[in-house]
């Protein structure tokens, strides 16, 4: 896989050279006053927590019905216990739909912990969790969320990592009719982010800084589904780096309130979802 990874960090970086937006013309922080801050000329966005913000957050402007949404992030170096990282999509409202990227943050040595989910209708629970192939805090690295009508891919460097089907006619509940605008984040979450809570930020290390440069949304998706290279990627991905699976977790709450059965998309298929094989 080493050639494929850096054949598609290469092409990454040149499509977002390209494309990349502007930060001062395309997102608005939400949050956190100072401690986000838009440099240079508009490419690159830190977002920065201590002890007395908490953190800080923005969002973009536009909102999308489906799309591709590109980001490369640089996370907290060092003893990042406690905090959370994010990039996401949501609508709004009780009843709102999501999609997420959670960084969870943990000591020194220690691995990030991508934390997945999808919600629907504000019904979540479908969470899937990664160790990455690489230091995410050493260099940048593009995180993607493809949206479309058929599947929601979640790629690292050009890799996917998860597929999320739309599967209605068994019942799948699906995001397909709620506008989403982007967001990213920083926060505190030391009550559960790392190790379930039993490690706490250590607010000495403070500011923790996240990086964030060449945002791309766009309406067009560009992929329909995963063809037989991308489907070869997602079984390395997750034979080798996914480390929780909604699906496989029999001790959950939704599983016992429904009689110990799986939810519906949890099928004998790559990954646990369907898989289009079509590129465009």
């Amino acid at each position: 896989m080493g050639n494929l990874r850096v054949s598609s960090m290469l092409l990454l970086s040149l499509i977002a050279a390209t494309f990349a937006n502007n930060f001062h013309q395309d997102v608005q922080v939400t949050w956190g006053g100072r401690h986000a801050r838009i440099l240079g000329r508009g490419n690159l966005l830190t977002l920065s927590m201590d002890k007395t913000s908490g953190g800080s957050g923005f969002k973009s402007r536009r909102d999308y019905l489906f799309g591709r949404f590109n980001v490369n992030m640089k996370l907290i170096a060092g003893n990042s216990a406690g905090t959370v990282t994010t990039f996401y999509l949501s609508s709004e409202g009780p009843s709102h739909d999501e999609i997420d990227l959670e960084f969870l943050g943990n000591k020194s040595g220690s691995p990030y912990t991508l934390h997945t989910n999808v919600f629907t209708q504000g019904q979540g629970g479908r969470e899937e969790g990664f160790h990455l192939w690489f230091d995410p805090t050493k260099r940048f690295h593009t995180y993607s969320i493809v949206w479309n009508p058929r599947n929601i891919i979640i790629l690292v460097d050009n890799i996917p990592i998860r597929v999320f089907s739309n599967e209605k006619s068994i019942g799948v509940p699906y995001p397909n009719k709620q506008r989403m605008k982007v967001y990213a984040s920083l926060w505190d979450a030391d009550d559960w982010a790392t190790r379930g809570g039993r490690v706490k930020t250590d607010w000495s290390k403070a500011p923790f800084v996240a990086y964030y440069r060449n945002f791309v949304a766009k309406s067009e998706w560009g992929i329909q589904g995963l063809n037989a290279r991308g489907i070869k990627q997602l079984s390395w991905v997750r034979k080798r780096y996914r480390i929780y699976y909604y699906c496989n977790d029999l001790k959950r709450k939704q599983h016992r309130g429904n009689g110990g059965r799986r939810p519906p998309e949890c099928k004998a298929s790559i990954g646990g979802h369907a898989v289009v094989e079509e590129s465009t």
